[in-house]
């Protein structure tokens, strides 16, 4: 076990800037660190997973005002709920449970009676890398740093460029919590995304697109390094035929302008009863009125996040225009939108998308709703379906056996009935996507896991070697025991096939 958390790590190491070292040197700090010390205590972790808290609270004004600068306008209410305070309740359930999560398990006391015991330990990895995005630069790499010092491990973190200040901010304070023995902040002083890819760390954990997660996993596989990635993707939404038009509009209107649509789980598309389709747009557009009277000089209307992205996303709704879609926007009178010079978007529903159309296949990331008719549920499916398995599926309506046939007949990383990404807010459940939107996952202790390495162990005093009985040479006694095992299973098995035809 690894010094008590009390005591001090050396003093060489204490409030040493990342930026003194190299990426390399860096992650060789930390593996000799990890050999040096062996596998940490929960105090350990306990106390690194607080520190780890202490870095967003103590500068939680501060990391606002960097997301500001990053972004633009963005609302210092979302910052702090989304970056801050957001990252609490997976920390703090990470250092309720890491004790519990951490024992030796005795998995076959049965056996261990007769002399063969079998125990499985949750071992650290090592190293671990992780790589955020810029939308939410902070939780996407704190809430795994947590779960990563939970399993015992120590952690290279590589925020963003995109957000350099907010990068900044954390690379500035991170000594005065953590030496880098601990954890380290890369910046892009260190080198490119790119370059950090290419670490030999014990485990690399990526959130972003999918073309740049594919990257990351090319790289990591040079190596044989295991990932997880945590993507995006175009997720669905769907209205049931007898949902209240009214909160469907309204829930899912206020869902696609988080953080000003640029959040991995909004929805992207939705479909509506081909009979309620004005009335539901009617309604989305209504609520964006009454919400933003303003956008132009409204600071909590989020910018888009640099001039690409504001270019991507505008020329994503010039292109359905121009192939046939209608274009239904909330403009405030006086203002003119879009604005390159603000990179502001105004909210927008897309009617009449078809195929071939850009934004039928691309992931918006911005304030832009698709909305399609259905007349059955199998048209829903049948799109989804045709498509890559998406991060979140959103319903709104009743948990009924139209919900039950969708789930069944679909794939996603997750579904959310009524409300915007409630998966998030339960250390039982976890966070992740299937296919292109992702592999692997983490919050609560399947973050634990993800970091961790499930090692067996038995221990054997049989009277039996299984060694000699499964080396030459073999004797009658050998013949007869196999044949009478080969017989035993045969039978088992056929009676299975027989209460499967019942």
């Amino acid at each position: 076990m690894t010094k008590p958390a009390e005591m001090k790590t050396s003093a060489a190491a204490e409030n040493v800037s990342s930026e003194e070292h190299t990426m390399t040197e860096l992650l060789e700090i930390q593996r000799a660190a990890y050999l040096r010390d062996g596998i940490p205590d929960a105090r350990t972790r306990i106390d690194r997973i607080t520190r780890l808290s202490a870095l967003l609270l103590d500068n939680a004004e501060e990391i606002s005002e960097a997301h500001e600068a990053d972004f633009g306008h963005r609302p210092r209410e979302l910052t702090i709920a989304a970056d801050v305070v957001g990252c609490m309740l997976d920390l703090t359930h990470q250092r309720r449970h890491v004790k519990e999560w951490m024992k030796e398990e005795n998995v076959a006391r049965l056996q261990g009676i007769g002399g063969f015991k079998q125990r499985l330990r949750h071992d650290p990895l090592g190293v671990v890398g992780i790589m955020g995005p810029w939308n939410f630069p902070l939780q996407l790499t704190f809430v795994p740093a947590g779960s990563a010092f939970a399993a015992g491990n120590r952690v290279l973190l590589r925020p963003s460029s995109i957000t350099a200040q907010t990068a900044a901010v954390i690379a500035k304070h991170a000594p005065s919590y953590f030496s880098i023995e601990e954890f380290a902040v890369i910046t892009s002083a260190h080198g490119s995304g790119s370059d950090f890819a290419k670490l030999k760390v014990d485990h690399m954990f990526f959130t972003g697109s999918p073309e740049v997660g594919a990257s990351v996993a090319t790289e990591a596989a040079k190596n044989l390094i295991p990932v997880t990635l945590e993507l995006g993707g175009k997720n669905p939404a769907v209205v049931d035929v007898d949902a209240d038009i009214d909160k469907a509009a309204k829930f899912l209107a206020d869902a696609r302008m988080v953080n000003g649509g640029q959040v991995c789980l909004c929805p992207d598309y939705v479909f509506v009863p081909e009979a309620k389709v004005g009335e539901f747009t009617e309604k989305v557009i209504a609520r964006w009125k009454d919400k933003f009277p303003t956008i132009r000089s409204n600071r909590e209307y989020t910018s888009t996040i640099n001039e690409k992205n504001f270019n991507r996303i505008v020329g994503l709704i010039e292109d359905a225009e121009q192939l046939g879609a209608t274009k239904h926007q909330v403009i405030p009178v006086g203002e003119s939108l879009p604005d390159a010079e603000l990179r502001k978007i105004p909210p927008t529903v897309l009617t009449g998308v078809k195929a071939g159309m850009k934004i039928e296949e691309d992931e918006v990331f911005g304030p832009v709703l698709t909305v399609y008719p259905y007349r059955e549920l199998s048209e829903v499916i049948s799109h989804i379906s045709s498509h890559p398995h998406p991060l979140t599926m959103y319903w709104s309506g009743d948990d009924n056996k139209r919900l039950a046939e969708l789930a069944d007949r679909t794939n996603s990383g997750s579904i959310n009935a009524n409300d915007f990404a409630t998966n998030l807010f339960s250390g039982g459940l976890p966070f992740g996507g299937v296919g292109k939107s992702g592999m692997g996952s983490y919050h609560g202790k399947f973050g634990f896991e993800t970091f961790s390495h499930a090692r067996a162990v038995t221990v054997s005093k049989l009277p039996l070697s299984v060694a000699e009985m499964m080396s030459p040479p073999f004797t009658d006694q050998d013949r007869k025991m196999t044949n009478g095992q080969l017989k035993m299973w045969s039978w088992l098995n056929r009676r299975a096939a027989k209460k499967v035809k019942k």
